[in-house]
């Protein structure tokens, strides 16, 4: 049965946005049919683009290519940027990965900037809510480090510049945009809590207005000094890396960790000194998958969108989705159940990788992934099922045809199960060097833990949170002190042949994964534009408590966009549908290059204030 979740009347209107058009007809039709399967036209860039979550992030990133830039220095730029103008999202003390095409040494390179639970967190004198909230949520800050170690490594320009759109937009203001207001009135609470927080999100004592110049003076400041101690270096006759280093250090083991440090201290939080010192980014060798033909790489533990993303391409690409057609019901059936299986295995065993051993080749095999796809049956809808093995193939495939090996029972802890929700964003740049950033920063929950650190104007990342972390002490993902928790993000880099096909990423929380499937589904088996790619509609599901559990309980929400017979024949395969408003779900923003004509595009996803910008 269809459940009545959200109005019929916006489901008609908003059904009545996409119908299917074979290419001809779209070319003939051009911008005057009303019907066309994509909104805003793909955006040019022959001599550098830049696609990201808001406007000034673009922006400030196509400055830096303009100015001789590479894509690392406006990923760096871009990356500040957002920490200013989408405050909810992302942040230099938040986390993140950084997937990246490096035309010199022709290899593409994954960076994870993602900081670990405080040594001295104790879960079990804690509640879900103070682990999502509050002065004892938080991991250690990791973005700001990976804003370091890319600019280092394949920046070619200094902080002070990358960071100098950011300071401005912090320092002078910018129009604050109506989802950060949005996120504010849903957090004032929270933010009356901390005189810190109330002074950077109500500083006029009250939420700020749509459009309303909004300055974050704090950060501008936090901002400053790690430019001041890259410049003190320079001066003092240290090298580019150098001085690079000297900000970090400041960041994390001088006087702005030691404010940090002050605050937690003051408030019976758990960060000390040491948590902040011991921190250092991630180079790693990203999870990479072959799909009819193409190359596809993304991040590797901590990540747990990277596996997914890959495995669910292994677990398609034993049918002909192409056959099968774009927006069908037997198309959509067959990318959610793959959902499923690779999200049964994922949750099982991602965790962080220096302490626990991550059978990362054996989940990617194909082999596996073989022996996984016989859980598919297009013909109905599977229950949420156990983990594999990927050790052991065939031990999975016991019982009758269809069935997977039950998940271990698992000892309840006294946290609520339930996982809460994410808050992220993400980009794609690409220079005219060759290089190509795709980047997905986040602060695990809307404003991390919402509370700003001292004078920093800062706010971590509340990935001790249930759903980036696990609510089952034996589990191998429960917080503990020094360890990583799992993120979901998982920009992705396709090559065809060697050579550059497309970058994409998105937020989503725990639908990252898979909206990235589903538009590198449209891209690759049915040959869309990136812009149509990314507008065509989309499903979600989510699991109630969490995906952690076998058995759990699996809704399925879908874009009412697809014509009532898709509706109807996913309903006979078992489906309980909820409809959603027509661009609901996700966020991505991606650059493919057309082989044909060797031209640069990127699109940017309606479903926010994205936006694509090129030169």
């Amino acid at each position: 049965m269809r459940a009545p979740t959200w109005s019929m009347v916006t489901v008609f209107a908003a059904s009545l946005l996409l119908l299917p058009l074979d290419a001809t007809a779209r070319q003939a039709a051009g911008d005057r049919n009303p019907d066309r399967p994509a909104h805003r036209p793909a955006v040019p860039g022959p001599n550098g683009l830049v696609t990201a979550g808001h406007p000034l992030a673009s922006m400030s990133g196509l400055r830096m290519l303009m100015a001789g830039g590479n894509a690392a220095d406006a990923a760096v730029a871009t990356l500040a940027t957002l920490n200013v103008v989408r405050p909810q999202m992302s942040g230099m003390a938040g986390n993140g990965f950084v997937t990246l095409y490096d035309r010199v040494s022709d290899r593409v390179y994954s960076l994870g900037a993602t900081g670990a639970a405080p040594l001295a967190v104790d879960p079990a004198s804690r509640t879900a809510d103070e682990l999502n909230k509050g002065i004892h949520a938080g991991v250690v800050p990791g973005l700001f480090g990976g804003w370091i170690a890319l600019l280092d490594r394949f920046g070619t320009m200094s902080l002070a510049q990358v960071l100098a759109p950011a300071i401005g937009y912090a320092e002078d203001g910018h129009p604050i945009e109506a989802s950060v207001v949005a996120a504010i009135e849903s957090h004032r609470d929270l933010f009356e809590s901390f005189p810190s927080s109330r002074r950077m999100f109500l500083p006029r004592g009250r939420v700020p207005e749509p459009g309303e110049t909004f300055r974050m003076p704090d950060l501008a400041n936090t901002l400053r000094k790690v430019v001041e101690a890259e410049q003190e270096a320079l001066a003092a006759g240290g090298t580019r890396s150098e001085a690079l280093r000297a900000a970090f250090d400041r960041f994390y083991r001088g006087d702005i960790a030691e404010e940090m440090a002050r605050f937690y201290r003051e408030n019976d939080g758990d960060f000390t000194m040491e948590d902040f010192a011991r921190y250092e980014p991630i180079w790693a060798e990203p999870v990479h998958t072959t799909y009819r033909g193409y190359d596809v790489y993304t991040s590797p533990p901590t990540s747990r969108g990277g596996l997914e993303v890959a495995m669910q391409l292994n677990l398609v690409e034993g049918f002909d989705l192409r056959a099968l057609g774009a927006g069908s019901a037997e198309t959509i059936h067959l990318l959610s159940e793959a959902i499923k299986v690779a999200k049964a295995d994922v949750y099982a065993y991602a965790a962080d990788p220096a302490l626990v051993d991550v059978p990362v080749d054996e989940l990617l095999s194909k082999d596996y992934a073989a022996a996984r796809r016989s859980l598919i049956d297009p013909s109905r809808v599977m229950a949420y099922p156990g983990s594999g093995n990927p050790v052991r193939v065939d031990e999975f495939q016991e019982g009758a045809p269809g069935a997977s090996r039950p998940g271990p029972e698992r000892r309840r802890g006294h946290l609520a199960e339930r996982s809460y929700e994410g808050s992220t964003t993400s980009f794609s740049i690409a220079d005219r060097f060759g290089n190509v950033v795709a980047a997905t920063p986040t602060h695990g929950g809307a404003f991390g833990t919402g509370v700003v650190v001292g004078n920093t104007g800062l706010t971590f990342n509340n990935g001790s949170r249930i759903g980036s972390t696990s609510p089952y002490p034996d589990h191998v993902n429960y917080v503990r002190g020094g360890q990583i928790p799992i993120l979901n993000n998982s920009p992705i880099i396709v090559l065809r042949d060697g050579h550059f096909h497309a970058a994409l990423g998105t937020p989503g929380g725990e639908t990252i994964g898979q909206t990235q499937f589903q538009v590198l589904v449209n891209l690759l088996d049915f040959g869309m534009p990136i812009q149509e790619a990314i507008a065509a509609p989309r499903f979600t599901l989510s699991g109630e408590p969490n995906f952690y559990l076998p058995g759990a309980e699996i809704r399925f929400g879908l874009e009412a966009r697809l014509p009532d017979d898709v509706v109807g024949a996913l309903e006979g395969l078992g489906y309980t549908v909820e409809l959603a408003p027509g661009y609901a779900f996700g966020s991505i923003q991606g650059i493919t290059l057309d082989a044909a004509t060797g031209t640069l595009m990127a699109g940017a996803d309606p479903r926010r204030v994205a936006y694509a910008v090129g030169w």
